[in-house]
């Protein structure tokens, strides 16, 4: 017999939540076959077989938090021990086409979090006849809601899981691990704006310039050591509000990406996120993030910043300001800037610069460059 545990899903956690079970005890599978999906902190990851062998007990069920590098999986055949990790194989398995990990694979078992098993059984509603559409086929609150055609009381639940577990203690690590001060400005974008305009990605190009103006705001800081490092390169952490919680999936080298590139992979991860599909490697590591909160709501806003990290950047809403111009009032678009930053490692001064090469780029009219 041979054991094959939770491997290590190179994202740094510690458990994972099990979703679905895609086998069965005594069943036969090959090398490379799904076993399970798991939820981590960020995305729903397929775990593939380290090996081909009968299947003599599957550990854990649906909803359990697994540790990295407990047992899952006890295969009755099969020579190759299991190294504890598997993620290299993981990270090319973006789950983005789940078209054999459905609610009508091997397992019989509904997908969803204790959350909604805990409000179904709270209202007695039958799991099996419900279909899900979450990923992979989980069964979500709304779904419960539909089938009852009820809204259901969203007091009643076990602990946060999956996203907003996550999002609770990272929140907590932040306030407990950070210094943050926040500046406040706006910059004039009549040179460009037009309802047309791509301002997420106006809003990146000025980060990268003014990261490469001011270098001190992306950083990586390690608060207990006192050590402090400037990568080489800018990678953009974006918030992206989902219906779960917030995902902060990571756009690479945006200093050296097309307009045209950057909304691609913007909307891209931005898709993913909301689906749950982001691969775990596109979560990792941001050197500086973004939250373009103004399609929503709100001007400014003292922001999180999320260590390592040691910079946050937001964007409000556009507003049409009255200003003066000679001897009389001209109307100008405004776009509201919030910058929240670890000042342990960054000083005043440094932010401001920041925040003004920000404005200053802004100001420009680009739209040809």
């Amino acid at each position: 017999m041979t054991a094959f545990v939770l491997p290590d899903l190179g994202e740094g956690l510690q458990d994972a939540e099990l979703i679905a079970w895609h086998v069965a005890e005594g069943d036969h599978v090959v090398q490379d076959e799904p076993l399970v999906s798991v939820e981590t902190d960020k995305a729903v990851v397929e775990v593939p077989s380290p090996q081909s062998g009968r299947i003599l007990q599957l550990i854990g069920k649906p909803g359990e938090r697994i540790k990295v590098g407990a047992p899952l999986v006890i295969f009755e055949e099969g020579s190759h021990p299991d190294t504890g990790t598997v993620m290299g194989e993981l990270a090319d398995r973006s789950p983005v086409a789940p078209a054999t990990t459905t609610q009508t694979s091997r397992s019989a078992q509904p997908i969803a979090s204790p959350a909604v098993r805990a409000l179904a059984r709270e209202h007695g509603i039958d799991l099996t006849r419900i279909r899900g559409t979450g990923p992979y086929g989980a069964i979500t609150r709304a779904d419960l809601e539909q089938a009852t055609s009820t809204p259901l009381s969203k007091d009643a639940g076990p602990a946060l899981t999956g996203i907003r577990r996550t999002m609770a203690i990272n929140m907590a690590r932040a306030r407990a691990g950070v210094v943050p001060a926040t500046l406040c400005d706006e910059a004039d974008i009549e040179a460009w704006w037009r309802p047309d305009a791509d301002v997420s990605v106006r809003l990146i190009h000025a980060i990268a310039r003014a990261c490469d103006a001011i270098p001190a705001l992306n950083a990586r800081f390690d608060g207990a050591r006192l050590l402090r490092e400037l990568p080489s390169t800018i990678d953009l952490g974006i918030a992206v509000d989902t219906e779960e919680g917030l995902i902060v999936p990571v756009i690479r080298d945006v200093a050296n990406t097309t307009s045209a590139d950057l909304r691609r992979k913007l909307d891209a991860l931005k898709n993913a996120a909301r689906l749950r599909t982001v691969a775990p490697a596109d979560l990792r590591d941001p050197t500086i993030t973004l939250s373009n909160f103004g399609m929503l709501a709100g001007r400014q806003a003292a922001l999180v910043v999320l260590p390592p990290q040691v910079a946050i950047i937001g964007a409000g809403r556009i507003d049409t300001v009255a200003v003066p111009q000679n001897g009389g009032v001209a109307f100008r678009h405004k776009l509201p800037l919030s910058l929240t930053f670890d000042h342990r490692a960054v000083s005043g001064g440094e932010a401001a610069r920041f925040l003004a090469a920000m404005i200053a780029d802004l100001a420009e009219d680009r739209r040809t460059s």
